[in-house]
């Protein structure tokens, strides 16, 4: 009988909630008991397959308890448990961007020791096997240090810190992320292949691995990860002397960057790879629910993310066996490096968020268009991501705080008026702030012809007038409708006004 590796000595177990508890055995272990001592909460585990889960009753929030799994004679207990809430820090680079490299790191890490909450890293494996099965032996529940936290999700880290202190409990962050990975990795096969729109990321795959072996696929991963590994060594101590380089002057020093490799069966990268050797590891560890910063690597692919993310957020929650699991999802900031044209498939992706916070229940929208950095994909400020997502668990989880407040003010709907175009918007009761003169920049109009140009914009709230010399006859607009742009128009919340378009796309069947 073995627990899953998420459990271990200092874990947070979630409070108000079924306590699933899991793992492995042998067929020939069949009665297995689970019980928390100091509360009287016992179950018995239902074993199947060689495996086994227990449910516990729900029970409230309690500082330090043990939990104890027998098989016979055979008992395991883990020591110092917490029940509090548990969230997980999914997503890819800017969810997985350590605290140690954060803008206010130092500061945090400093002052870390006072704070009620713990950290568990799923390990990072691209195959099953024994490597996995070795790091998970390793891995455990950290309570906080200048040392231990140092490698902890910024965003994760900011969020449990002010969510412990606002509920008075223990936050526990459970890390499920991997930098520059799709939102394909993290699904199953079965969910993937539902949806044939989404059929161009395992064809792509099978294209290129057809008639390789196992063994040529590892080789040629492990060739390439030889390789990146002397360029990434190269790289850091080319930017170490020139901190301002551009991205063509490093390819020019270090030589070609191949990330992310070659299509491979260990390439973590693959479509359903980490499903199955991340996600499937800790589910269904029972959650108050998952914050989810990614997007930037669907971006070849901006028309069908919409769909991709809602068949990710139906499968974990299938795999949680929550239905109603919470989703807070971090909108993509503003981003784009100098060297590339503006493709404005960042906005394609920011309105697909968007839309899946409108239409997939229990769902928030941390809108972060103001966090980005031109030409620097992971902006190092990552408390102000943390706080928003904060705002969105306040009020669409716990609720606490209203809409009002969590939300900042958001596009309608329109209607044409003569010569100009009023933007209906919500939320914003309280008004608008702009940051600078410039803050009514990034509205444009078009007519008929579907070419747009900018617009002149008037505060009439709950209005936004728009007019154009160029277009007699309004059809469509838009706003901040790029990759990249500064960011000026916010709510008296402090929250920017997220990017729309009236002409929204739909999807065919």
């Amino acid at each position: 009988m073995k627990a899953a590796a998420v459990f271990s000595d200092n874990m947070v177990l979630q409070r108000n909630r079924n306590i699933r508890v899991f793992g492995t055995c042998s067929k020939n272990e069949k009665i297995i008991n689970v019980r928390i001592p100091e509360l009287e909460s016992s179950a018995r585990a239902v074993v199947k397959d060689g495996r086994w889960e227990a449910v516990l009753p729900p029970r409230k929030e309690y500082s330090s308890c043990t939990l104890e799994i027998s098989c016979g004679a055979v008992k395991k207990v883990f020591h110092n448990v917490a029940i509090g809430e548990v969230w997980l820090a999914g997503g890819q680079s800017n969810m997985e961007f350590e605290l140690q490299n954060e803008r206010k790191g130092a500061a945090a890490l400093a002052g870390c020791y006072s704070e009620n909450v713990r950290f568990y890293y799923t390990p990072k494996c691209s195959m099953l096997g024994e490597e996995l099965e070795k790091s998970e032996a390793e891995s455990c529940w950290c309570l906080p240090s200048p040392d231990r936290s140092r490698a902890w999700s910024a965003v994760g880290y900011y969020f449990a810190k002010e969510l412990s202190r606002r509920l008075g409990v223990t936050v526990g962050i459970i890390g499920c992320n991997w930098g520059g990975t799709s939102a394909s990795a993290w699904i199953s096969r079965d969910y993937l292949s539902s949806d044939k729109r989404l059929s161009p990321y395992i064809d792509e795959y099978e294209k290129a691995v057809k008639g390789k072996s196992d063994e040529e696929q590892i080789a040629e991963y492990d060739e390439y990860s030889a390789y990146q590994e002397g360029w990434e060594k190269r790289a850091a101590e080319f930017y170490a002397q020139n901190p301002n380089a551009k991205w063509h002057e490093v390819l020019a020093n270090c030589g070609e960057n191949r990330f992310p490799g070659p299509h491979s069966i260990k390439n973590p990268m693959r479509p359903c790879g980490l499903y199955e050797t991340m996600v499937r590891r800790i589910a269904p560890y029972t959650l108050a629910g998952v914050l989810w910063y990614q997007g930037e690597s669907d971006e070849h692919r901006p028309e069908t993310y919409e769909i991709l993310l809602k068949l990710l957020i139906e499968n974990w929650r299938n795999l949680w066996k929550d239905p109603d699991m919470a989703f807070m999802l971090v909108q993509l900031p503003m981003f784009r490096y100098l060297a590339d044209p503006d493709t404005k498939s960042w906005a394609i992706i920011r309105e697909a968020q968007e839309n899946v916070f409108r239409t997939v229940r229990n769902t928030g929208l941390a809108v972060c268009l103001d966090c980005g950095e031109l030409d620097n994909i992971h902006p190092t400020d990552k408390s102000q991501v943390a706080h928003r997502l904060y705002l969105q668990a306040m009020s669409e989880v716990y609720g606490i705080i209203t809409r009002r407040d969590s939300l900042p003010p958001m596009y309608d709907n329109f209607e044409v008026i003569g010569s100009s175009m009023l933007i209906h918007l919500t939320n914003c009761e309280m008004g608008l702030g702009g940051k600078d003169e410039h803050c009514l920049d990034g509205f444009e109009l078009a007519g008929s012809d579907g070419v747009f140009y900018p617009a002149k914009a008037k505060v009439r709230l709950p209005y936004i007038e728009l007019s154009c010399d160029k277009v007699s006859l309004p059809a469509s607009a838009r706003f901040k409708w790029t990759n990249y742009a500064d960011v000026g128009l916010f709510g008296i919340n402090d929250l920017p006004l997220p990017p729309f378009r009236t002409d929204k796309y739909t999807d065919e069947k």
